[in-house]
């Protein structure tokens, strides 16, 4: 996910102190167009037709060090009222106040717009160092007759949306009739449809949707109901590290967000071909280490009962964390180094790495001293500080994507 700075403002404090975080834990700087930014995925549920309302639901993520303040911009000809913010880890709430642009800056947002206000949240703790995150949801209901409106028996929602990750909630009764993003169309628990996207586009997504009221239950499907996963709100992102291709070891990082009261394990099953080494665990909302073990053979089969084709050989890793408290939630970020020649080879000159990627924002960093020459999915690349390239791969789509990479030395 690309950062949307545009859209939230970070107040800075003197970070906090903290114990160094292992190497293949530390997440490589953000770019604009990479998942490591504040993570927002917002919810727009349509109130009463003819209203002009509609709530808004806003989860973001926190990561500057030792942060203690979000800023969340007001947007321009929107009427704002009935604020809530939630610490997303806790489940508890936060307080907030309303600020103009000068006290945003003044507390640290040095990017605010003069014009317009601003919605503080006081977070529940320092952001931690080392690629911490304060995780917050924003509830609010805007008023905008200019986004949400009749005409006739339809009604309309048209909105620009900076933010990758959106979806849209009409009102009970109503059904899709028009959208111009290309999105998925699901069906509430309550009945109420949805529309979900994910804008893989560095622009703002020009969405004009449109609704009628129309005489059928409002029953959410059964049949399909195990399918029916909205990706766009999906919490799993993944990041791998190529280590110089004569190695066939590549270092990775998935991060994840554990909602399940209680759940206190997370078990990560390696790929068959690949060997595991060096697992690491790290607790974003509070900085704190997990412990981790590997298993292998019938050892996997006692924690993954479900897993398929155990062998002497398959390896697992488990990561063991606080229990997730009731209404709250964990992020989570597991690290671990793999070997496998497979998969990640070097041909004559050529660095060649294959994989299918299930998540649907994924990166790859390639080694210092190569240079793309192939991919064969859609890639967004761009250059770390250090020079390495990094491609960004995001799937709006629920299935694997697969992609081959190849990279050649640069020559000086």
């Amino acid at each position: 996910m690309r950062a949307s700075v545009s859209w939230a403002l970070l107040a800075l404090v003197t970070p906090a102190h903290a114990q160094p975080t292992p190497a293949n834990l530390k997440a490589p700087e953000a770019t604009s167009a990479g998942q490591l930014g504040e993570d927002p995925y917002t919810r727009y549920e349509l109130l009463d037709p003819g209203s002009g309302k509609f709530r808004i639901l806003y989860e973001v993520s926190s990561n500057e060090p030792g942060a203690t303040s979000y800023f969340n911009p007001i947007r321009k000809g929107s009427i704002a009222s009935d604020e809530h913010a939630t610490d997303l880890s806790t489940g508890k709430p936060l307080q907030f106040r309303i600020v103009t642009a000068a006290t945003a800056r003044a507390s640290g947002a040095k990017r605010a717009d003069l014009e317009g206000d601003y919605l503080q949240v006081m977070l529940a703790r320092p952001v931690p160092q080392g690629g911490g995150e304060g995780r917050i949801l924003i509830d609010k209901t805007y008023e905008d007759a200019k986004s949400y409106y009749r005409e006739g028996e339809t009604i309309v929602f048209s909105r620009p949306l900076g933010v990758n990750r959106n979806a849209v909630v009409l009102p009970a009764g109503y059904t899709l009739v028009s959208c111009n993003v290309p999105s998925q169309v699901l069906q509430q628990p309550d009945g109420r449809n949805m529309i979900s996207f994910w804008n893989t586009s560095p622009a703002p997504a020009p969405l004009v949707l449109k609704a009628r009221r129309v005489a059928i239950a409002d029953r959410p499907s059964s049949v399909l109901a195990t399918k029916l996963v909205e990706r766009a709100h999906q919490t799993r992102e993944i990041v791998y590290l190529l280590q110089q291709p004569e190695t066939h070891r590549f270092d990775l990082y998935h991060d994840y967000t554990e909602t399940r009261p209680g759940v206190s394990t997370y078990v990560n099953l390696v790929r068959a071909g690949s060997q595991v080494s060096n697992p690491t665990g790290l607790n974003l909302d509070t900085g704190k280490r997990l412990q981790t073990r590997v298993l292998r053979g019938a050892d996997v089969a006692k924690v993954l009962p479900e897993a398929q084709e155990v062998t002497p050989s398959t390896e697992a890793v488990v990561f063991s964390f606080v229990p997730v408290p009731t209404g709250g939630s964990a992020r989570l970020r597991f690290a671990e180094t793999y070997t496998d020649p497979g998969s990640y080879r070097i041909v004559g000159d050529e660095l060649v790495w294959e994989r299918s990627l299930g998540r649907a924002a994924n990166a790859v960093v390639l080694p210092a001293g190569w240079a793309l020459t192939n991919s064969s999915a859609p890639v967004i690349l761009s250059e770390l500080s250090d020079g390495r390239a990094r491609l960004d791969y995001l799937n709006p789509r629920p299935d694997e994507l697969q992609v081959l990479i190849t990279a050649r030395r640069v020559s000086h």
